[in-house]
This record gives structure tokens, sequence and C-alpha cells, in this order.
């Protein structure tokens, strides 16, 4: 494998950004998503909103490259707070410290070769850097390789579900919780 890396985004790098979200969607989501959905995904809105997002002080965004060729990334920070309410709205104790993945996309052909690991585990101590203990993340219920992915570092659904509409089509997403004491394999 040639040499991986894990670094801060810059705005410079929204278009790349925006373009393996895109291209990851299209490709892994195409069961999950309605293909008008994707279809209609804007690649320069989709820059914009990166951009946006990484000039915010309260998201931290990642991007691996992998010969120098920008293969995923990933976005989080401190969990927003209604995000790790439970299902019936109940605050838990440790909410000052729970962290939320918003974001963790890896291009499908530069897939299992350790970049999501790599990433996560870049936001991971990030996050434990600002006091956090765990965080969350949302999956789409019938996206398994995320779901494996996650399970795979002992992350695992909490019993919290909602349902988005995409398009006129329910998706129901499952949140997953962890700590962030992650190790790379």
């Amino acid at each position: 494998m040639a040499e991986a890396e894990v670094r801060t985004a810059v705005p410079a790098d929204a278009a790349e950004i925006g373009r393996i979200q895109l291209s990851t969607w299209r490709t892994s989501y195409g069961g999950i998503l309605p293909d008008e959905v994707l279809e209609r995904l804007d690649r320069d809105d989709t820059e914009r909103q990166w951009a946006e997002a990484i000039g915010e002080d309260s998201s931290t965004v990642l991007l691996a490259l992998e010969g120098g060729w920008p293969v995923g990334f990933c976005a989080g920070g401190k969990a927003p707070g209604g995000e790790s309410a439970d299902a019936h709205g109940g605050v838990p104790e440790d909410a000052d410290t729970v962290g939320l993945v918003s974001a963790l996309l890896v291009e499908p052909r530069w897939g299992r070769r350790g970049h999501g690991g790599r990433l996560l585990w870049h936001l991971a101590e990030r996050l434990r850097a600002e006091g956090l203990t765990r965080a969350i993340t949302w999956i789409p219920e019938a996206d398994e390789a995320s779901m494996s992915f996650y399970r795979g570092i002992g992350w695992e659904p909490d019993g919290t579900v909602r349902t988005l509409d995409a398009g006129g089509r329910p998706v129901r997403e499952l949140r997953l919780t962890g700590g962030l004491d992650l190790r790379l394999a």
C-alpha cells in the first residue's frame, strides 16, 4: 500500500470532499436512497456545504489520503443537545461528554485498506482532547458495510431509531454508540 495519512481538512479540500461524498453515495447507497435523490445531488452545493463545515469552530473535518490522493473523510464534534437524547427525549447523565461522528466515508475503491479506522481514530483522539468520553453516529439500517465497520470497533446500536424522508421514501437510521479509546489494528 502507498503511504497513507490523515490530516485536518482545509477550505481548499471542500471540492474533493464533495466529490468523495457524491461518488460514495451514488455507488454505495443505490439500494438505500431513491435514485432520484441521488441524481439530484449537486456537486456545487455539496462543495459549498463542506467549505462551510470546514470553517466551523464546532466541527472537525479530517481527510484521508493514500499516496497524496484524497480517498475518504470524517467529520464530527461535540454532539448537539438533542442528538444524545434517548428515544423518549430523556437526556443521559453523560450528555456533556458525548461526541457525534456526523460523517465517515471512504470511496469504495479505496475500502478495506484501513482508511476508515485511521479517520475514526484521529477524530476520536480530538474528541477525547476536548473532554468527550464516547460518541454516537447515525447509520441507515440497510447500510450493512457501515454497520459491520462500527460493530468491528465495538460500537453498537443503542436502541434509538429515527426515520428520515428521502424524497418521499422513509429511510430508517439506527444510532450507534461507542467509546473513544480506539486502537488501530
